[in-house]
């Protein structure tokens, strides 16, 4: 039986503790101590140190109750974006929000609530289910940091749910890779009123650069952006260097490879038509280009026995599940990469990373209460 009051007063706790990434203490201490009065065996896994954070990932393990089964994985993060600090929770007619002006912290706190719902029905009830592994990561806001940094050897489990994308009765199958990209331009200064024809504008090969770029939906499968630019000094001087940011997402290798060397390319030639010379003297400016491999990407059939052994939990209660692609990038990319089948499943948060963001009460318990049925027969 689902207990609402216990479920509200448990997502309630955990979005009252600030938690962004790197700085997860304080939520990390607390989880440790909930799942433990759970009855789970608490292990720490050295993160912390690698990445600079105050907390490791957490792995929670809960020994089979009478089933004989494969180990299920359940993955969640316990850090949030920002602005996280002093987050008060409020609840009225039936929906979280933030009372302040901060995020609330659903994503992914109201995943976090879920699961431990369903770890207290299941003890409760008694409900016979197999080996249970907790992963709760951290830095998976800045990059999924916590996730790349752990040892997957660490599980038996072969397969398992990520709890982390808004809505309801949705799972997740695939999710695109992702390629980050860091261009830096360096042209030449000069006075901009008494000598302009002196220099070369790194701004201005960063626009010519970024208008050859093909972006935006590029198709059905990928996505291509710059978001982020900086240079200059001050209005009256030529700008010598210019740095600007951007990614490519597609669920198609052979197209994240395409779209990136082409934005490569826009850089290359747009540095290359600025070559001039100057007071009889060849200038050339330079283009620093690096593409970092984000994450790789995740496709999880839906005929599989994990996806499929959803659907039916949910029918048993009366519910179908929408099988759909993801695209953005989450722990479900890593764990997959890293031999563990995993599927995304929704969990009811919406407009996350604002300060609207908000999760129902009702919808948390939907989603409990279909962990408890996934739990019961995976």
């Amino acid at each position: 039986m689902l207990n609402l009051d216990r479920l509200s007063r448990e997502f309630a706790r955990q979005a009252a503790i600030s938690s962004p990434s790197r700085r997860e203490g304080a939520m990390a201490r607390y989880l440790a101590e909930r799942f433990s009065a759970l009855g789970g065996v608490i292990e720490w896994d050295g993160t912390g140190a690698k990445i600079n954070g105050e907390a490791d990932n957490l792995i929670v393990r809960f020994a089979a109750t009478g089933r004989d089964a494969a180990p299920l994985m359940l993955s969640v993060h316990m850090d949030t974006v920002e602005p996280c600090a002093n987050v008060q929770p409020q609840l009225q007619n039936g929906i979280f929000t933030s009372a302040g002006e901060t995020i609330l912290g659903s994503d992914d706190k109201s995943g976090i609530a879920e699961i431990i719902e369903a770890l207290e029905i299941l003890r409760e009830e008694k409900i016979p289910h197999g080996p249970l592994e907790v992963v709760v990561t951290v830095c998976e806001e800045i990059g999924l940091l916590g996730a790349k940094h752990f040892d997957a050897g660490r599980l038996a489990s072969r397969r398992g749910f990520a709890l982390d994308t808004s809505g309801v009765d949705k799972l997740i199958l695939t999710a695109p890779a992702a390629n980050k990209l860091h261009f830096t331009i360096t042209g030449r200064e000069a006075h901009a009123g008494i000598a302009p024809e002196a220099g070369i504008s790194a701004i201005a090969i960063a626009a010519a650069a970024i208008s050859r770029m093909t972006l935006g939906r590029i198709d059905f499968e990928t996505t291509a952006n710059i978001g982020t630019i900086n240079g200059g000094i001050a209005t009256n001087i030529i700008p010598r260097r210019v740095e600007f940011k951007g990614e490519v997402r597609s669920h198609d290798p052979l197209k994240l490879e395409m779209q990136t060397r082409q934005m490569v390319a826009a850089v290359e030639e747009a540095v290359a038509a600025a070559v001039r010379s100057i007071d009889g003297v060849l200038i050339r400016p330079e283009a620093l280009c690096q593409v970092v491999a984000e994450y790789p990407r995740m496709a999880v059939l839906a005929d599989s026995l994990l996806v499929q052994g959803a659907v039916a939990a949910a029918a048993r209660l009366g519910r179908q599940l929408e099988l759909l692609p993801g695209g953005g990038g989450s722990d479900a990319n890593i764990f997959n990469s890293s031999g563990i089948e995993t599927v995304i499943l929704a969990t009811g948060m919406t407009d996350v990373h604002t300060v609207n963001e908000s999760v129902a009460l009702a919808d948390m318990a939907g989603v409990a209460e279909l962990l408890v049925e996934i739990i019961r027969t995976a």
